[in-house]
């Protein structure tokens, strides 16, 4: 699958796995990121097999509800907000996406009126 090239080079690491949770694609950032992990020869292996007990039930469980998860972790030192959500395509659930997005120490937040 070919994605965007937007999508290669974006600052955040994103992972893309099909209804069974075998990875199907990585983005620069997410090869680089779970280097240590198989990088790169991670495609065509199981998601679920990346992620320890809690997680792994966790995670199949989202993948099959179909339900978006979203959290922040912190490695390492560094700061992430993590999102997990079902993709589609013509209406039809395909896999499941996750985005990991690092977060600046201090962020702003803003509240705006409608």
């Amino acid at each position: 699958m070919e994605h965007h090239p937007w999508v290669k080079e974006i600052g955040s690491a994103i992972t893309v796995c099909d209804r069974q949770g075998v990875i199907i694609e990585m983005n620069d950032v997410a090869i680089n990121q779970f280097n240590e992990e198989g990088g790169k020869a991670l495609l065509g292996s199981n998601l679920l097999d990346c992620h320890p007990e809690p997680a792994r039930t966790k995670l199949k469980e989202l993948m099959d509800q179909q339900m978006v998860n979203i959290y922040t972790i912190e490695k390492k030192g560094i700061r992430k907000l993590i999102y997990q959500t079902p993709w589609y395509q013509n209406g039809q659930y395909q896999g499941f996406v996750e985005m990991s997005v690092i977060l600046p120490e201090i962020m702003p937040h803003f509240k705006r009126q409608s």
